[in-house]
């Protein structure tokens, strides 16, 4: 087949993987590309490369697919750099698509504008797959091989730099099936040393991971046949529907969630990663009777020791152990259930008039709705636990933890299911790491509540600071009048300033057709009744 640009053949291979949004700055580097996306498919402009980045991870992320992202040569594909550390880092399907200097300068260090030392060195340390198009009859093939790659698990980020000469070239492409990477699975005896332990198994709980997502079908059957607990890590939430009488969700370190591992007598993990944050910096206790299941295989015993490892599909290796499963002991799930109700009445309780906010919140979104969450004090306190969710495609948030992502991974989230209403968790400090997309947020207008919560600087460094230090130290910022920046940018604004007021505005906001923003005056509703500090340890304290 013969495209007489690479724009062309980029918006044919989009189709084929179909992508009908893209994400991107326009440049002189990748014009014929973002011209013929505009023209044919549809393309976000949003006002930074990391934006791009974020947005198109988080269209994937909301559609369980791929998202893409177009960026310019050197210092435009260097911004893209900490959105692909945080697709690295979750695991997400971005494919990022990077100008190029002409191929008769590539490498020569004559500064030519927009030309960077290594940007392929650059963009192979942050993602899980680079490649560079040497020629007019290899782009096709490069493109569906980086998007290939992508979706393969343990997925993340494929970048392509694309020399901009080629780009304007006419380019021949012939489509070619990539081969499938093999699927791990255990073997039978693995399996069945694993499926003895899990038989006699009377006190067992899950833990789910993000590598669990796509399983639901595999586990809910074994939390039924079992009477497990549930806990999830934050990536895993939504894995089983939240309303779930067993799920008892991302509480592991809570106490009661505490007691429940001590007695514990199995502990099934499937596609977590054990992240310092969610196991108290590796100090939780798991039980000694550990199965656990990744298709990772580096990550089978990297951070607790397991009895069984088992390297294969989440879905499939549940599947296979499904019938070796036995009830639990009687009591065991009444147990269970009344931890899930202790956690969240306790952490309902410790929010204080946040708690209005929250179940504001739920009140107005319907079952399946993204809620993509900065990191900000309600993010990590309640948003990433006690407000439910059903599905993990709704389940959005920076998982390597990098401040200001938010906004951007809701615009993009916002585009992929525009029948649904998104909601952006974010922090007056975190917004004003990307404040420009406020603009894209206005130009775009896409169904979305953006909830601002401003608290005058970084809330969470903060109480850290006033817990374990003598002075506060960077954390006290100058903040907009958020009225006047929303009306400058045309959006609707609304303010919530005491509990009663959550349900009516919240409700309203979510209810438009388009954007709103809603500044929540922290310093006008009230303190949290215990001031919220991350679970980061301090060495020395």
């Amino acid at each position: 087949m013969r495209y007489d640009n690479g724009g062309d053949l980029l918006v044919a291979v989009l189709r084929e993987l179909g992508i009908d949004t893209v994400f991107g700055i326009v440049s002189v580097h990748n014009l014929p590309l973002v011209e013929a996306v505009d023209r044919d498919l549809r393309f976000v402009p949003v006002r930074h490369e990391a934006s791009a980045v974020n947005a198109a991870d988080a269209y994937g992320r909301a559609r369980g697919t791929l998202g893409c992202a177009l960026t310019s040569t050197g210092t435009g594909a260097g911004n893209a750099a900490g959105s692909l550390i945080e697709s690295l880092s979750a695991g997400s399907s971005v494919l990022h698509v990077t100008g190029q200097v002409e191929s008769a300068f590539l490498g020569s260090g004559r500064g030519f504008i927009h030309e960077t030392k290594d940007q392929l060195g650059m963009l192979t340390a942050v993602s899980a797959f680079a490649a560079s198009v040497p020629d007019t009859e290899r782009a096709g093939r490069i493109l569906r091989e980086a998007a290939h790659a992508a979706l393969a698990a343990p997925g993340g980020p494929a970048s392509v730099e694309w020399p901009i000469d080629l780009q304007y070239a006419a380019q021949s492409d012939t489509p070619a099936a990539i081969a499938a990477r093999p699927v791990p699975a255990p073997t039978e005896s693995e399996l069945a040393a694993a499926g003895a332990l899990l038989t006699r198994a009377r006190r067992p709980l899950i833990w789910a991971g993000g590598g669990a997502t796509g399983a639901r079908d595999a586990l809910s059957p074994l939390l039924e046949v079992t009477g497990a607990g549930l806990v999830t890590s934050n990536s895993g939430r939504g894995t089983v529907p939240e309303d779930h009488g067993r799920v008892i969700g991302n509480f592991a370190t809570a106490p009661a969630v505490r007691a429940l591992l001590a007695d514990a007598d199995l502990l099934l993990t499937v596609g977590t990663h054990f992240r310092s944050n969610e196991t108290a910096d590796y100090t939780l206790e798991l039980p000694a009777a550990h199965i656990q299941i990744d298709v990772d295989e580096a990550a089978l015993g990297r951070v607790y020791p397991v009895a069984h490892a088992l390297h294969g599909d989440a879905a499939a290796t549940l599947a296979r152990l499904l019938p070796h499963a036995r009830p639990s002991e009687p009591g065991w799930g009444d147990r269970v259930t009344a931890v899930r109700a202790e956690v969240r009445a306790n952490l309902h309780d410790g929010i204080g008039p946040q708690a209005a906010i929250c179940d504001a919140i739920r009140a107005a979104l319907p079952r399946e709705a993204v809620v993509a969450r900065d990191v900000t004090i309600p993010s990590s306190s309640w948003g990433n636990r006690l407000l439910e969710l059903y599905d993990p495609r709704d389940n959005v948030f920076p998982r390597g933890g990098g401040i200001g992502q938010g906004l951007g991974m809701g615009i993009g989230a916002a585009l992929a299911r525009p029948g649904a209403p998104t909601v952006v968790f974010a922090g007056d400090g975190g917004l004003a790491v990307h404040l420009g997309e406020l603009l894209t947020l206005a130009q775009e207008r896409p169904r979305l509540t953006l909830i601002v919560f401003n608290d005058g600087g970084y809330g969470v460094l903060r109480n850290m600071q006033d817990r374990y230090s003598e002075r506060r130290s960077g954390v006290d910022l100058a903040t907009p009048d958020f009225a006047l920046l929303a009306r400058a940018c045309a959006l609707p604004y609304l303010r919530i300033s005491a509990a009663e007021q959550a349900k009516a505005v919240i409700g309203r906001a979510v209810a438009s057709d388009g954007p709103t923003l809603v500044e929540v005056d922290l310093a006008a509703l009230g303190p949290m009744k215990n001031p919220f500090t991350p679970p980061v340890r301090i060495p020395g304290q």
